[in-house]
């Protein structure tokens, strides 16, 4: 080799890597998801990306930054697909509802990440420390039940719900059958488990869409 070859060598080896925000948001999601908010510490996201500190407060400001944008990942990757789900006008009401509930389960038991929702499994371990990253969970919580909702409305608006049928009530009971998922997908339950209480959702939806006729 060369002196310019030998120079050009030792130089590219001093090159810094370049930082992709996208694959350590991807594994700081997997290590809050697995641990929780306040079970993951900087030296652990540290050591999950690969990226130096300095690194990671420039980018993030810090550990709750992170958390944030970690959330926004999340959301951007997979429970924007469940809500997918809802968005196709061909699909009656009883199939949005239903391929919304088999989209989150497949979610929630892929095994490829730590069972359940993020959100749901990350919100149940917070202290009161965490307030402001507890009430920031708790307004995406909020924008799950009202997308649900808006769902529930627009299809009582086309006349596919009784008019007398509370949306409200139908909604916030989704919500809560979600919840119990996550946790019954944190605990280890299979997909074909999950999709046993959606056939028991759906043989209960005649009744449930008219709630308050």
């Amino acid at each position: 080799m060369n002196t310019e070859q030998d120079a050009g060598t030792r130089k590219s080896r001093g090159r810094p890597k370049t930082f992709d925000r996208e694959s350590a948001l991807d594994k700081a999601l997997e290590l809050f998801w697995r641990h929780g908010y306040e079970g993951t510490s900087l030296a652990d996201l540290v050591e999950a990306t690969g990226a130096k500190a300095p690194t990671l407060y420039a980018e993030f400001t810090n550990k709750e930054g992170m958390f944030r944008a970690a959330v926004d990942r999340y959301t951007e990757k997979f429970a924007s697909k469940s809500e997918a789900a809802l968005a196709c006008p061909e699909m009656c009401v009883a199939s949005g509802v239903e391929n919304y509930f088999r989209s989150t389960a497949a979610c929630f038991t892929d095994g490829e990440k730590p069972g359940g929702c993020f959100l749901i499994c990350t919100s149940s371990t917070l202290s009161a420390d965490s307030a402001e990253v507890a009430e920031m969970l708790r307004n995406r919580h909020s924008n799950q039940e009202q997308h649900l909702r808006a769902f529930l409305e627009a299809r009582q608006a086309a006349g596919e719900l009784d008019a007398r049928t509370r949306i409200d009530t139908l909604a916030t009971y989704l919500c809560c059958l979600l919840q119990g998922m996550s946790v019954r997908a944190r605990e280890g339950a299979t997909r074909a488990e999950l999709d046993a209480l959606i056939d028991t959702l759906m043989l209960q939806w005649p009744v449930l869409s008219r709630l308050g006729c």
